[in-house]
């Protein structure tokens, strides 16, 4: 009898074995992980797309976005994914398309925006139209901003179409216009006008970056939330006269004092969540030196001459920490020899997330204290919310991405200084998250600027990067 049990007993482990085995290899064969897309030729082929994007000039104004999103349907068309198109004016056309899941959960939306700043032709030494290949980088007006990220993202549309992964989210892709300045025709069309066919749960944008320094990926920065660009104007007016006679009221006089004192302010320091984990994430990654300055930043007997310090050698570390006041244009007069009644400047205000506005502005008017100068601070803009959480299914997925692809570096949370798209999907709820390309210090001063360009080999790791975070949160467990 005994042994009859334990008989019986063996065979049904055994039966248990041979099910669990089963059940294990049919759940590994589920998981993006068990099929490895061949990383050089989506790399590749994402370098021809980016090239073919860069040719299409998009500058805006005028935008002509429609042609960019037209190549980019074609290419989909070919794949047997379905796009649209859609336009709020002729010319200013935003694509979506889009992967269907199972609709466990909510989609999962990447996007970038396909029309470019202007160039200065003549300050560039490659043709900024051209996509020209050189010394390990693809140069052209649009491959950091924003076309680099529409053709990385394109290919991991395609990678997961073409290896036919199984999703219980949608994967949406939007090409969009008009980011650089003229948000009406791109993310606000399609938000108030076509919401279901972007709405999401989680979006990559840009605005993050992958700083490689010394040769190495020094860190991974995904920006969770964002400085908002507010305008003000300055307006001097006094009496208008002869040159041949100076006048104490001279319009250009009061507007210069007023301006130099508005563009040597530095506002007060406010650190938040996502500066302070920024701060402490990247201090083991930085020199010594660099280090015990984010430790004494917060020091009252130090503070002040680190935020002077970072003032005149850290830009971008100063104006994450505060609101930022940049003087850009100045007009005033008409001929040599007149005292004009007006004089004008214009200031680029970048706000931090919990800016007082109208405290803000008042701080101006008395910095100036100048009743000829009036201070105009315009209160529109792209919306102000909450920074996306950092402990979110998506940001852990990218931090797993990171360590895949760079096991050596780390994910910090960023504080954008520039404007994205993504601050109207935060508005709508959505957890957005800016993702940049590989990039030393040189290459982001090449953003908006002469001889823009991405590293080959860095748009190639991005897809990967990419393809992993958006698989593992998508995919069908």
């Amino acid at each position: 009898m005994r042994s009859r049990f334990t008989q019986q007993h063996t065979r049904f482990r055994a039966t248990a074995v041979v099910l669990w085995v089963a059940l294990t290899v049919a759940a590994f064969a589920q998981q993006p992980a068990a099929v490895s897309p061949d990383w050089t030729r989506a790399r590749d082929e994402a370098l021809q797309l980016l090239g073919d994007l860069i040719r299409i000039d998009t500058t805006n104004p005028p935008g002509n976005e429609t042609k960019a999103a037209a190549y980019i349907k074609s290419v989909l068309d070919k794949e047997g994914i379905p796009a649209k198109i859609f336009e709020l004016e002729p010319g200013r056309g935003n694509l979506v398309a889009r992967l269907k899941g199972n609709g466990a959960k909510k989609p999962i939306l990447m996007m970038a925006h396909l029309d470019v700043v202007g160039v200065e032709r003549d300050k560039w030494t490659v043709e900024p139209f051209g996509g020209v290949i050189r010394d390990g980088y693809i140069y052209g007006r649009g491959a950091a901003d924003n076309k680099g990220k529409a053709a990385g993202y394109l290919e991991v549309l395609l990678l997961l179409h073409r290896l036919k992964i199984p999703l219980e989210r949608d994967i949406i892709y939007l090409a969009q216009a008009g980011e650089e300045s003229t948000p009406r025709v791109g993310i606000e069309f399609m938000i108030a006008r076509h919401w279901d066919e972007i709405a999401c749960e989680f979006a990559l944008d840009e605005g993050g970056i992958m700083r490689r320094k010394d040769g190495r990926i020094q860190y991974v920065g995904i920006a969770t939330t964002e400085k908002s660009p507010r305008s003000a104007r300055l307006i001097a007016r006094g009496t208008p006269g002869h040159g041949s006679r100076p006048r104490p009221d001279n319009a250009i006089v009061h507007l210069a004092a007023a301006v130099a004192k508005v563009g040597t302010l530095q506002l007060p320091m406010r650190l938040n969540e996502t500066t302070e984990a920024f701060f402490r994430g990247l201090a083991p990654r930085v020199p010594p030196e660099e280090a015990a300055l984010f430790a004494q930043l917060k020091d009252p007997k130090e503070t002040e001459r680190v935020q002077e310090l970072f003032r005149q050698k850290y830009l971008g570390y100063n104006t994450m920490i505060r609101t930022s006041i940049s003087p850009t244009i100045i007009n005033g007069g008409f001929r040599t020899n007149v005292i004009p009644a007006e004089a004008e400047a214009t200031l680029d205000i970048r706000v931090l997330p919990d800016e007082d506005l109208d405290a803000l502005e008042a701080t101006l008017r008395a910095v100036i204290n100048d009743p000829a100068v009036e201070v105009k601070l315009s209160r529109t803009g792209r919306p102000i919310s909450p920074p996306s959480p950092t402990d979110s299914q998506m940001y852990r997925a990218l931090e797993r991405a990171q360590a895949a692809v760079f096991p050596d570096s780390v994910t910090v949370p960023l504080l954008l200084a520039g404007a994205t798209d993504m601050a109207q999907l935060r508005a709508k709820g959505v957890q957005a998250y800016g993702l940049g390309n590989v990039m030393t210090e040189e290459d982001s001063d090449r953003i908006h600027g002469n001889d823009e360009r991405i590293s080959v080999e860095g748009l190639g790791q991005f897809i990967e990067y990419v393809y992993r975070a958006v698989a593992e949160v998508a995919a069908t467990k």
